[in-house]
């Protein structure tokens, strides 16, 4: 079984703006406890209805891969993936017509995780992250790493226009925890350069989620992590939004 925590906080930047949260995610566990499932997604800032789009993606992916793994032991197919990658596009445009809007209004990027003992799948479209540590040496890898387009500060999302740039990642080495994130705290949390999670960080903050007592989301530590999130020492390194999910198999 697992057990998680979760936060997403608002920039500082959407705080003098006075505009909403643009980050959304969804964590849960199905299958007894023993299968993880964590999406994040961040809306554009520069799309009108981007916090909504990534909303709309968080739970309608959260939703289709719940529902493969009430019925199904293993993880979902690429092609199944595929499937409800276009689906919710599919959404996403009808949403947008009956608004008078494109649905470029509502880019998001996604960062998925389903892990189960010994297999995880990575879904991910544009920039933030997922890595996860090794059961057998404790090393941290990253699980999907952020994409970025040709020019600075741009991505891909999932409603680019003819094609969206979907990949798909699966390990079989058995991982004990898993952190998901938007590219809010990349700097704080990876080593771009290096192309490596930073191992201080996510060993630091996966701490006290392995020692909880706590079966599924640990909401005081949930509690803590927000408070962390938006403290004064992460906001003067980044006034983005930040959304963080760290996860840790219990008893490792």
């Amino acid at each position: 079984m697992w057990t998680w925590v979760a936060a997403s906080v608002r920039g500082t930047s959407h705080e003098r703006t006075g505009t909403r949260r643009q980050d959304a995610f969804r964590c849960f566990s199905v299958g007894n406890g023993g299968t993880l499932v964590a999406v994040a997604c961040d809306g554009a800032g520069s799309a009108s209805r981007g916090g909504e789009g990534a909303s709309l993606v968080a739970r309608r992916l959260s939703l289709a891969a719940e529902a493969h793994l009430r019925t199904s032991t293993d993880l979902p197919s690429d092609e199944l993936v595929g499937d409800w990658v276009d689906s919710v596009r599919d959404l996403i445009a009808a949403a947008a017509e009956r608004r008078g809007l494109r649905p470029r209004d509502f880019a998001t990027t996604l960062v998925m995780v389903v892990a189960m003992p010994g297999r995880t799948l990575t879904v991910h479209v544009g920039d933030g992250a997922a890595v996860g540590r090794l059961t057998d040496d404790g090393r941290w890898v990253s699980l999907s790493w952020p994409e970025n387009g040709e020019f600075a500060s741009t991505t891909f999302f999932v409603t680019d226009d003819v094609e969206v740039r979907l990949r798909i990642e699966r390990t079989d080495r058995d991982l004990d925890r898993i952190a998901v994130m938007t590219d809010g705290i990349e700097r704080l949390a990876l080593d771009l350069a290096g192309g490596a999670p930073h191992r201080p960080f996510f060993q630091g903050i996966s701490e006290p989620v392995a020692k909880s007592a706590v079966a599924g989301r640990d909401g005081a530590l949930s509690r803590k992590l927000a408070q962390y999130l938006s403290s004064d020492a992460i906001n003067a390194r980044t006034d983005d939004d930040k959304t963080l999910i760290v996860a840790s198999r219990r008893g490792t």
